[in-house]
């Protein structure tokens, strides 16, 4: 899906801020240097926190459609616009850029690889697409290489680092000048030691029922990946469920963020990542919830926790209709 205009004339870009959206936000700084940069997260475009920032000069990338902005461009299947939504945007001067690329990043990567050169985003941009798309092998994950732990630096709370490690990316040809950087190599080095404690964290809290790894890390302030629960797991689970967030948290508190769940597949299995379509799950109870198939997440909704997670295992226990 996407509409022939001409590019539109961006003056802010709002991005997701894991790797896929910083990267993709980057190539789009490229095209439109004096563009600002907002990184934000899902919850925050669905919740309307946002509205402010979006009109007909924005660009949303790797984040849920906002039918205000001017530009969309994504990859999540969940996020797509529907035929209506998609008429609507574009017949009021709106582009849609929408395909099933791995990776957010990659498709702002091939729309502008022919007008500016990205060497450094062309040799992570193969590990960019596998590890937004579960396509991390277990022999990549476990060698927790410099890319991996960079990835894990990243936090939208963290503005002032964000656009520090923005502004490396624009400067910088190469990725080890990135990971050389004083900072970046702090962070770095905290993301390798908290992996390994989170390890301990996440064996005491997961419990694996009927292949599906629970993993509750809820009022804990810890968060993690599926690939460090599945990982875990190892052949044990087919997918895992990570619980985030506090019992009293809010959207755009980012202290104390509320409920959350997130839904992997085990993608270090055998064909792993299209056994079952978990986004299913997301947004069983949550309208806004979803993702792609085999990675997505939603808030927790009424009556609570135990009342979500008892409809997600009933549909478990059932996922060979349900979640076909």
């Amino acid at each position: 899906m996407a509409s022939k205009a001409p590019f539109p004339d961006v003056h802010r870009i709002i991005a997701d801020s894991d790797l896929d959206g910083m990267c993709a936000a980057v190539v789009l700084k490229k095209a439109y240097p004096n563009a600002e940069v907002h990184f934000a997260h899902a919850a925050l475009i669905r919740s309307g926190i946002l509205d402010d920032l979006i009109n007909d000069q924005t660009v949303t990338v790797d984040l849920p459609f906002h039918p205000e902005s001017g530009w969309y461009l994504d990859h999540h299947l969940t996020n797509k616009p529907t035929d209506a939504e998609y008429s609507a945007f574009t017949n009021k001067g709106g582009m849609v850029h929408w395909d099933h690329t791995p990776s957010a990043a990659r498709l702002a990567f091939d729309l502008f690889r022919d007008q500016f050169s990205f060497p450094h985003l062309e040799d992570i941009m193969p590990l960019v697409d596998a590890l937004d798309s579960g396509g991390i092998s277990l022999a990549t994950f476990l060698e927790d290489g410099p890319l991996l732990q960079l990835s894990r630096t990243l936090n939208y709370n963290d503005v002032r680092y964000m656009h520090h490690l923005l502004s490396l990316f624009e400067s910088c040809t190469s990725m080890d000048q990135i990971y050389s950087d004083g900072i970046v190599k702090q962070r770095m080095n905290e993301a390798r030691t908290t992996r390994k404690d989170l390890l301990k964290i996440v064996e005491q809290k997961t419990t694996i029922i009927d292949r599906l790894a629970i993993c509750r890390l809820e009022n804990t302030g810890h968060r993690s990946n599926g690939y460090l629960i599945t990982a875990f797991a190892g052949e044990k689970a087919d997918a895992c469920c990570i619980i985030h967030g506090y019992s009293d948290g809010e959207i755009g508190n980012a202290t104390r963020p509320p409920l959350s769940a997130s839904f992997y597949a085990n993608s270090f299995l055998e064909d792993g990542q299209n056994r079952y379509d978990l986004s299913r799950l997301a947004t069983r109870y949550d309208p806004h919830g979803g993702g792609h198939a085999n990675a997505c997440g939603c808030r927790i909704q009424p009556p609570g926790l135990e009342s979500n997670l008892d409809g997600w295992m009933a549909m478990w226990n059932n996922r060979n209709i349900d979640l076909r």
